[in-house]
Formats: structure tokens, sequence, C-alpha cells
């Protein structure tokens, strides 16, 4: 009893004298400030959220890829962001990896501001043919002209296993920087 009463005491003093510690005029307790420090690097920047890479998936049935390159570039380019044609597929590896790694958002430093408009090779070569966004390996990535056209600025393919996203990086840096 005695000894639940003293622990109680030592509770209700260690209470004060943390409550006590620094200026009277702080906003916040020293236990506080801690705490939104730990809050502050558990949560992500809102910039760096609001500026990380993102996939927009087109639709199954797509008309005119060019019409809907331009459309979708002009939005981007009005949001301050870059577009880039991205061609995968689900089977793919290199796009499985390249495609968690920026969900993970392990590639929102490096690839900040840009949009992928995400086509599926199984279900877009066609119409991405006649655009001109055409090629032998994904994932693809190209730089739209502003007719919305594919350009020659385009890289294709990864290697597979843990040198995939690596790899495509560095090649899709370079890229971005033409």
């Amino acid at each position: 009893m005695e000894r639940t009463r003293t622990l109680m005491i030592l509770a209700a003093a260690l209470a004060n004298a943390t409550a006590c510690v620094g200026s009277p005029y702080d906003d916040a307790t020293p236990a506080a400030k801690a705490a939104a420090k730990v809050a502050a690097k558990a949560t992500p920047d809102a910039n760096a959220v609001a500026n990380a890479p993102e996939f927009v998936r087109v639709p199954e049935s797509v008309g005119e890829v060019d019409a809907l390159v331009r459309e979708a570039r002009a939005r981007a380019e009005a949001e301050s962001r870059r577009l880039v044609v991205y061609v995968g597929a689900s089977w793919c590896e290199p796009c499985q990896r390249f495609h968690e790694a920026v969900e993970r958002g392990e590639l929102d430093g490096a690839l900040a501001n840009v949009r992928f408009l995400e086509f599926d090779a199984d279900r877009h070569t066609p119409a991405l043919d006649a655009a001109g966004y055409g090629g032998r390996l994904i994932p693809r990535f190209a730089v739209p002209g502003g007719d919305g056209r594919g350009t020659e600025a385009k890289i294709e393919g990864g290697p597979k296993g843990d040198a995939a996203v690596p790899q495509i990086l560095r090649r899709l840096e370079q890229l971005l920087a033409t």
C-alpha cells in the first residue's frame, strides 16, 4: 500500500516537473515538441506528396491516342507537371518493380512533378503504334510532342530483378533532361 502511494506521488511529481520545463511562454511543453518532431518525420511533407510522381491510367477503350495525349499534356502543364507516356503490362516484372517503387514514394525526389500517362501494351498497342509510340520492349517511356504524337525521345525495356528500378531511373532521368 505504501509502495503504491509512493509511486503515485513520484508519478505526479514527474508529471509536474515535465509540465514546468521551459518558458511559460512556449506554445508547447518539451514533450509536445518532441512528439511534434516525431510526427513531422513520420508525416510526409505536403509539398513532397503534392509533387510526387503519379500514374494516370488510360481507359481500356481509347480513341485517338494523340488527341488524348494532347489533352493530358495541357492538363499536366497547367498543374506544373511534366507528362511522360508510359507503356507497361501487368505481367512485366520491370514494369511492376518500377510501378511499385513509385507508389511506395521511393522516387518522389528524382521524379518530382512527373505524371505518367499509363497505357497497357496488351490493350493499346495498335493505337500507340498509330500515334508514334510504338516499340519493341516494355516498359516504354516517351516524351510526347506538342501535337500529342510520339517523338524520338523515348526509352524501352529494363532488366529483371533488383537492377530494374535503378537502371530505369537512370535512363529516365536522362530522358527527362532532354
